[in-house]
């Protein structure tokens, strides 16, 4: 088995935690031998000694090793690095699936058949890169989704059980007990905030450029489904046959705070999967920014520049479709025609109306040419029939070409490396940047396009 802990040094570590710098937040974590406590190293609580501590690259192997998390920096709120996973395609995926709580409701096998290897050699995956199991790790992730909630949210403790992909309350009292050696009761205790509504943190690293993401989503808003504030999103959604809504806003500098009310709390994992990949908070902005620098110098007028994503691929494709060849304010208006006359509503929300409504619908109530009328109709039918089928494969219905089917991917899926090179605005930023192309910019398109629009 490899060497379980982290990748960086000790001295590195070292260095880090008593400068308590905020860059290293979630890269490790600081384990106490003499409190059998584990620590983020940015923890305010004195500063133990450098004999009494070792380090760990992951929450789930300081659970492991006998360690339980503090209660006063909470690790289960320190945003996630990646940049320990090495190199190891499938055991990354793996990873992401099973923190996704894709393990909830199928076999290991099964799991492992999607990645197109054994179970056995995952098992050995899991083995060398973490010194656990697939399972293991998979509840150790639950537990801290789980402590999260017990911090942050007024869900019940049978509503958090099954929200973080336990059957049943007694397993989930079992294994927080076990494995944390905390009740969730006693977690609840230290929730002192009295929330009346639900919440959870969203955290990050690096720079969020809040103010510019808003905006995006500010002139595209759809008036039924979306509200911008001056500080908040927040809209409604469907999700896996549930409903719900949500609101994020920036309270911290390192943390997106999301309001949210959801039908089905078994889907809630999903729901922060999807607005984590929906915010770009995965994401090394300080890299690519340097990378585009070297590239164009002056390229970068504002910093924390992320993709603003959309809820999925199906409405971006609306969106992208609508958007050919007309402004951004003359495609939002259709947009909102198209909403107000097909909205879906559930459990009393307006939401954006699904593929299934729209190929139903009599569209000669749009304002643009007849042609994109067929296209969007094309579309919907398509998504009804294909719900799962990749962006790619819209290239086989008429009036679909490269820059809707990139555009749709970029904010649909967040897709990092769709560098728009036949959108106009980033055409005419192309004569006054020519180092920009598809190749030199890559794997860092998305964001290049960004900065593109920005400079207009």
């Amino acid at each position: 088995m490899e060497d379980q802990k982290t990748k960086m040094s000790q001295e590195e570590c070292q260095r880090a935690r008593t400068a308590r710098d905020a860059r290293f937040d979630g890269k490790f974590y600081v384990a106490v031998k003499t409190t059998k406590i584990f620590c983020r190293p940015i923890c305010p609580a004195n500063l133990p000694l450098e004999k009494n501590v070792e380090y760990f690259h992951d929450k789930a192997q300081a659970l492991q090793s006998g360690y339980r998390p503090c209660l006063r920096c909470r690790p289960d709120s320190a945003p996630s690095s990646w940049a320990w996973k090495g190199t190891e395609v499938s055991f990354q995926r793996a990873v992401k699936m099973i923190e996704q709580g894709d393990l909830h409701n199928t076999t290991l096998a099964l799991l492992a058949e999607r990645l197109g290897i054994t179970d056995r050699y995952l098992r050995q995956l899991f083995d060398k890169y973490m010194g656990m199991s697939p399972k293991q790790y998979a509840q150790y992730h639950q537990l801290m989704f789980a402590k999260q909630l017990l911090h942050t949210s007024s869900m019940t403790i049978t509503d958090i059980a099954f929200a973080s992909g336990f059957n049943s309350v007694r397993r989930f009292n079992d294994a927080f007990k076990k494995l944390l050696r905390l009740s969730p009761s006693q977690i609840r205790k230290t929730n002192l905030n009295d929330q009346k509504t639900n919440q959870i943190q969203l955290a990050f690293q690096g720079q969020l450029n809040w103010h510019h993401m808003l905006n995006f989503y500010r002139l595209r808003a759809i008036d039924t489904v979306e509200r911008v504030g001056d500080n908040s999103y927040q809209r409604t959604f469907t999700l896996n046959g549930t409903s719900g809504w949500f609101k994020a806003s920036m309270e911290t500098n390192n943390a997106l705070t999301v309001e949210f009310d959801i039908a089905e709390p078994s889907q809630l994992k999903a729901l922060v999967v999807r607005l984590r990949r929906m915010f770009d908070l995965d994401t090394n902005v300080l890299d690519i920014e340097a990378q585009l620098s070297q590239l164009a110098p002056d390229l970068i007028t504002e910093s924390g520049i992320r993709i603003p994503g959309l809820w999925n691929e199906w409405e971006a494709g609306v969106r992208a479709i609508l958007g050919q060849q007309v402004s951004v304010k003359a495609a939002i208006n259709q947009l909102n025609v198209l909403v107000e006359q097909c909205a879906d509503q559930v459990d009393g929300k307006m939401v954006f109306p699904s593929a299934e409504t729209v190929s139903t619908v009599d569209l000669s109530f749009l304002r643009m040419p007849q042609s994109r009328k067929d296209t969007l109709a094309r579309f919907a039918q398509f998504m009804l029939e294909n719900p799962h089928a990749p962006a790619r494969d819209w290239i086989e219905l008429k009036g679909i070409g490269p820059w809707t089917i990139n555009y749709a991917q970029m904010r649909g899926s967040s897709q990092p490396d769709l560098f728009l090179d036949n959108d106009l605005v980033v055409k005419k930023a192309m004569t006054k940047w020519p180092e920009l192309n598809k190749t030199d910019v890559a794997p860092w398109g998305s964001y290049a396009t960004l900065h593109c629009w920005n400079n207009a």
